[in-house]
């Protein structure tokens, strides 16, 4: 196994080390955790750049481990009152659909290539500095307002524009007019955040 996928396997693990420090209000533990987890994905992305360690474990599993965390925090942070459960259900929905277009092409027989959307890259981006911030202001008993409502109002278009995007992308891929929908890639060997 290579040293990438050890990396993403050790951000695997801590989900749910940050889900339980967030459940029990360790908010110091829970955004060190998150902090840990983004600073290894960094590391295992040039790791795989610079000395070519590519596999395709890794190619599923970095952005699953990105996606878990990220959808496990919001939904915690959503239930504490901490973010809007509108923003919530619209991530999770976003997901949700996207995983389902990629099933229901492939059940059909016309599979969907999977790359990230700039729109979606963007998204993801806000989604981290979001949750970074949320964690970050409880475990330093700080509020930094008017960012948090800021980049929730921004979280939520980014997140319906990239549904949209993504839609419109599929539905071009199932009718024969496009490429294929791009939902998600790879990062030289582990795939990139960003669906």
């Amino acid at each position: 196994m290579t040293i990438p996928n050890m990396i993403t396997i050790m951000r695997l693990l801590l989900v749910p080390a940050v889900v339980l420090a967030m459940l029990q209000s360790r908010w110091d533990w829970a955004f060190a955790g998150f902090l840990v987890a983004g600073i290894s994905d960094g590391i295992d992305g040039f790791i795989a750049r610079r000395y070519r360690l590519f596999s395709q474990l890794g190619a599923y599993l970095d952005p699953i481990a990105d996606k878990l965390l990220l959808v496990s925090v919001f939904v915690v942070m959503g239930f504490a009152g901490e973010l809007p459960l509108w923003l919530v259900v619209t991530m999770v929905s976003r997901d949700g659909l996207i995983v389902c277009a990629v099933l229901l092409s492939s059940v059909m027989a016309h599979p969907v290539e999977v790359k990230p959307l700039f729109v979606s890259k963007v998204n993801t981006a806000v989604q981290i500095a979001l949750a970074a911030l949320v964690l970050g202001e409880l475990a330093f008993s700080v509020h930094l307002d008017p960012l948090r409502p800021a980049l929730i109002l921004l979280s939520g278009v980014l997140t319906v524009a990239s549904a949209a995007a993504y839609l419109v992308a599929w539905l071009r891929h199932m009718s024969g007019n496009g490429e294929g929908s791009q939902t998600s890639g790879t990062k030289s060997g582990n795939s990139n955040t960003g669906t």
